[in-house]
């Protein structure tokens, strides 16, 4: 008789994976209504994982604040299952102070102080994220009911394989089971294993890897791209020159390691500014990227005008037409008009419903006018022109994503004023509550990338599109919508200000000098050179599954069960690095065929990527991935075993 209880593993156990588990929970009893053996494979707490985890350094914060983030599948999430209302991360830390909430283990006295003085416009740090992170863990456990045992591994997986149908079955066969091993020498048998590894490490690329040979054979120090908490940066000694290529978020996590983590200490002077106050064991960095400017800091403004919509010209009506007039979608000419002419509405409807001394005409005069022309058009170009005297105040996204693009910098002087004059600027348009058409435009950009994934159906995109997607779009998205907290941006000009922090500017490169043993940097745009016995690449990996530094993830392909996404470009095949998919998740062998019981899901993928948890009531991507992954879990073992009910039959 064929075992009665079907076993899922996951292959990591951070958000990613808690949030599986609450859905499974939500739609087991109307797919699946037997006994489940669950075991998570995660060397770090369950819950909040790697990336979350509680030991690391307290000064690190998210870059959302505590009301912008929530695990739960509230009821603006489209799909199939149940929604579950549950406390985003504010509520939570509000219950926990006043006794509401009670299943969370006692907490040190500095999370407790971080409670008390949270707010829901607040940062909070990374700890205590990983605590509500672990709560979330075990309530999604709880949920799952009685009759569902679910077993934490604190261990690391190191392969899978197929298990034939003797080793699960006394009867029939089960060519759906698989053994997952696990670095400690135990193994674990499941019907369905679902990798949620989350952020993984590649192995250096040729170019980083000779990098670290030559910083070792020359005394010197270099970080290749990974999580930058993970590094160890006691190799940079005090007063020492150090160039750093990236201005993003691992860029922001560096500064507090090097900076605040060292012992200095920033402080409020009379004139509003940041005055940094060192250590001693500070370090001098050299910093430039592609760009040269830091991630645009995150909004304290409120919306004065009307309230602020979803889409008005990306939608699935508009998709559907392209859809169904195309075999395959060009994202550049036939998708991002559409989005841009979106982000353009809503931040031209703010600056008219807002603040109308800063325009001319109505609002309803523009929206008419506006529905009617391009995004790339000189009907456009015109109306903007017209309604928006301030040319300051005009939308140009070309502009917003390359900010310096186009200048030549005389000298180092013109460097260093350009860019703290860039970011001064930021601040005082994203911090003002003047200015909260940055907030609209932020929004409408949100909308935008949560609904991709949901209308446009992947397959249908050309090459050259997919790879603009997981470029240029995410990182557009990135740099405009996922930057830090403001004061971080306040931060970096202090630190400027105290000769700690140097910018090289825009159209970084770096490069090494065998006769010196160091390495040169310098910038596309400027007679900036400097050099350096230490260079730090602070951005995460490129995705790689071939490259993985995850054990298991790198023997899925060597193995040949699982493949990287390649793209048929106009210049040939190109490989994304991400593991290929289904677009119900299941893991695609090298010739596109579905594996069957192998499922994966994160940004090492070649999904969407979304995020593991998000805004709540946006109807947020990873919410509907997470649902639709759960609803797909539970009909495969369904399938695989029969239910108690079943059984009775025998």
């Amino acid at each position: 008789m064929p075992s009665p209880v079907p076993a899922i593993a996951f292959i990591g156990g951070g958000p990613r994976t808690a949030g599986v588990l609450e859905r499974l929970a939500a739609s087991r009893p109307g797919l699946f209504d037997g006994p489940l053996h669950i075991h998570i494979v995660e060397p770090y707490e369950p819950g909040s994982g790697r990336i979350w985890r509680y030991d690391q350094s307290p000064g690190l914060l998210l870059n959302s604040t505590a009301a912008d983030v929530t695990m739960f599948t509230d009821a603006s999430v489209a799909c199939d299952g149940p929604p579950v209302d549950g406390p985003g991360l504010a509520t939570w830390a509000a219950g926990v102070l006043d006794g509401s909430i009670r299943d969370v283990p006692a907490l040190e006295p500095h999370l407790l102080a971080q409670l008390q003085s949270l707010t829901p416009s607040s940062f909070p740090t990374r700890q205590l994220q990983s605590k509500y992170l672990e709560w979330f863990f075990r309530r999604s456990v709880a949920a799952l009911g009685p009759d569902v045992t679910v077993t934490v591994h604190r261990d690391t997986a190191t392969a899978i394989t197929p298990v034939a149908a003797s080793a699960l079955t006394s009867a029939g066969s089960d060519d759906g089971a698989h053994r997952v091993r696990l670095a400690s020498g135990a193994e674990v048998l499941a019907d369905v294993v679902v990798y949620a590894l989350g952020h993984t490490d590649s192995l250096p690329d040729d170019e980083s890897a000779r990098l670290s040979d030559f910083a070792a054979r020359h005394g010197g120090f270099h970080a290749p791209p990974s999580y930058t908490t993970d590094v160890d940066y006691s190799g940079i000694k005090a007063g020492q020159d150090v160039i750093v290529s990236g201005m993003g978020l691992g860029f922001v996590d560096l500064l507090v390691l090097l900076f605040e983590g060292r012992g200095g200490r920033f402080e409020e002077v009379a004139d509003g500014d940041l005055k940094y106050v060192p250590s001693g064991g500070e370090p001098s960095l050299w910093v430039g990227s592609r760009r040269g400017v830091p991630y645009h800091s995150k909004i304290s403004s409120v919306v004065r005008g009307e309230p602020i919509s979803r889409p008005r010209y990306f939608t699935a009506e508009a998709v559907d037409a392209l859809l169904a007039a195309h075999q395959e979608l060009d994202f550049r000419s036939q998708l991002w008009p559409l989005i841009a002419k979106d982000a353009g509405y809503a931040y031209y409807r703010e600056l008219f419903t807002g603040y109308p001394a800063r325009v001319s005409g109505s609002w309803e005069e523009f929206e008419a006018r506006f529905d009617a022309v391009d995004w790339y058009s000189r009907a456009r170009e015109e109306l903007v022109a017209f309604s928006i005297p301030d040319a300051a105040l005009r939308l140009d996204l070309e502009a917003l994503d390359h900010p310096l693009s186009g200048c030549a910098f005389e000298d180092h002087e013109a460097v260093q004023r350009s860019v703290a004059a860039y970011i001064q600027h930021d601040l005082a348009l994203r911090t003002s509550p003047n200015h909260s058409e940055t907030l609209a435009l932020f929004t409408a950009l949100l909308f935008v990338y949560m609904d991709l994934g949901r209308l446009v159906p992947q397959e249908r995109l050309n090459a050259r599109s997919q790879q603009a997607i997981h470029g240029w779009w995410h990182g557009f998205f990135s740099f405009v919508d996922s930057g830090p907290p403001s004061h971080r941006l306040r931060e970096m000009l202090a630190l400027h200000r105290a000769g700690f922090l140097k910018f090289l500017g825009p159209g970084m490169w770096v490069r090494t000098d065998e006769s010196t043993g160091r390495f040169v940097a310098g910038s596309f745009q400027s007679p900036v050179v400097v050099d350096a016995s230490a260079y730090i690449e602070a951005r995460l990996p490129s995705a790689s599954v071939e490259r993985s530094a995850n054990p298991a993830l790198a023997d899925l392909h060597d193995a040949g069960w699982g493949t990287e996404q390649r793209l048929l470009t106009s210049e040939g095949p190109h490989s994304t690095g991400k593991l290929l998919v289904s677009g119900n998740h299941q893991v695609l062998s090298p010739v596109g065929t579905p594996q069957k019981g192998l499922f994966a899901v994160g940004p090492w993928t070649s999904g969407w990527g979304a995020g593991a948890f998000a805004r709540p009531n946006t109807n947020a991507a990873p919410f509907r991935e997470n649902d639709a992954l759960a609803r797909q879990i539970l009909t495969t073992v369904a399938a695989a075993r029969p239910t108690e009910s079943q059984l009775s039959a025998f």
